[in-house]
């Protein structure tokens, strides 16, 4: 009876001393101008997907906690209602759960998905952007969305996002970035007045007009 006891409370400690050493996850969100950290995932069809692929490029990279849950069920048909929108805009949309990527297949599958959604098992990608919940045993992305510009960088962040009206911001913020003023202080955009065929100089009657020829 005592050994048993011994054995209980022995266990007992080491669960507690494995979830208080858990490593926290980063909640650092990186920022709209700073570079976007790199990855390399699986995708549902078993292909590695590169960020650095996509470089010229608009990159909607949004996380998500769960494959095949309400929520997530809903943003993700809303991105592929929309996804003719995002091409005509230069745009690609990856998703990012820790789920695996037999997981995300059968998701897809179920709910005609046809943009990549990546595996991120080892819970690396989801740490870098800041966007892991970490609950000691359960590990699951938040749902941020990171909005990547063509040179590679963070052009705009949502965080904790609404899954039913996030793919129309996410248009909207596109649009809005992705029209570029004009170029200023270069040599073509600044011209020399035009001055109308039809304005002719003045004449000063006290000078002399030279004569044509004949």
């Amino acid at each position: 009876m005592r050994t048993s006891i011994l054995f209980i409370l022995a266990a007992v400690v080491v669960v507690a001393v494995s979830l208080v050493t858990v490593r926290a996850a980063n909640t650092t969100v990186p920022t709209a101008g700073q570079v976007a950290p790199t990855f390399t995932l699986p995708s549902q069809d078993g292909s590695q997907i590169s960020l650095g692929s996509y470089h010229g490029k608009w990159v909607v990279l949004y996380f998500y906690p769960k494959d095949a849950t309400p929520g997530c069920t809903i943003e993700a048909h809303n991105f592929q209602r929309d996804l003719s929108q995002y091409e005509a805009k230069n745009a690609v949309i990856l998703g990012v759960s820790e789920d695996s990527a037999a997981s995300h297949q059968s998701f897809c599958t179920k709910e005609g998905l046809t943009f990549h959604l990546l595996a991120d098992t080892e819970h690396t990608v989801a740490d870098a952007y800041g966007s892991l919940s970490n609950m000691g045993v359960l590990k699951i992305a938040k749902r941020n969305t990171f909005l990547i510009d063509p040179a590679g960088n963070i052009a705009q962040v949502w965080t904790s996002v609404d899954p039913s009206t996030h793919s129309p911001a996410v248009l909207a913020a596109l649009s809005s970035l992705s029209v570029k003023p004009p170029a200023t202080g270069t040599r073509d955009s600044v011209r020399p007045p035009v001055v109308p065929n039809s304005v002719k100089p003045p004449v000063n009657p006290g000078v002399a007009q030279p004569q044509a020829e004949k």
